[in-house]
């Protein structure tokens, strides 16, 4: 694809946000009340998506764009030797839905992040969400895939692309942030 035709296909995706505007707002109240009542994000993803979910756990721990008190979240893919354990002992579909197991508490949200919402570990990880009870929030793309309909919450990117599903993903983690530390002190 040329350096135009991407552009033009990312553009297309930001600005079809508008059109799945009332799921973003429901996903970031989902998110503020999980936080607000002293629940955690635990966050997952594969490949692009991991960074994502690494970068979002980044930003609540840390800090986002201003100094504030640290907000409980985990990458659940962040752990090697947990995530090696896992796929040895139990295969690579349960990687994330294991430690949904072993760390959710009531009260907790889990976040998946996938471009294709077809990756088994990441369905594993929403029915394990519903499983313990948990409320969850799926950042999809490409029409949600298998995880479709699984989420408490779901934001599906308009549009076919994978990369620009990952980078409207990326926006909205920042747009989560930006509400966060808006709202929390």
């Amino acid at each position: 694809m040329t350096f135009d035709a991407s552009l033009a296909e990312t553009l297309r995706t930001f600005q079809s946000l508008a059109e799945i505007r009332p799921q973003i707002d429901r996903a970031g109240d989902l998110i503020l009340a999980t936080l607000r009542r002293g629940g955690k994000l635990l966050i997952c993803g594969n490949g692009g998506s991991a960074a994502e979910a690494g970068h979002f756990a980044t930003e609540l721990v840390g800090r986002y764009a201003k100094t504030r008190r640290a907000l409980p979240a985990l990458a659940l893919s962040a752990d090697g030797s947990l995530l090696t354990c896992i796929g040895n002992d139990f295969g690579f579909e349960p990687v994330f839905a294991r430690q949904i197991a072993g760390l959710a508490r009531p009260g907790d949200l889990v976040v998946v992040l996938t471009s294709s919402g077809n990756s088994p570990n990441i369905v594993a990880a929403l029915r394990e969400a519903k499983q313990l009870g948990l409320d969850s929030l799926a950042l999809l793309g490409r029409g949600g895939g298998k995880c479709r309909g699984l989420a408490t919450c779901e934001l599906t990117i308009p549009g076919q692309s994978g990369a620009a599903a990952q980078e409207a993903h990326l926006f909205l983690i920042h747009h989560f942030c930006e509400r966060i530390d808006a709202e929390i002190s």
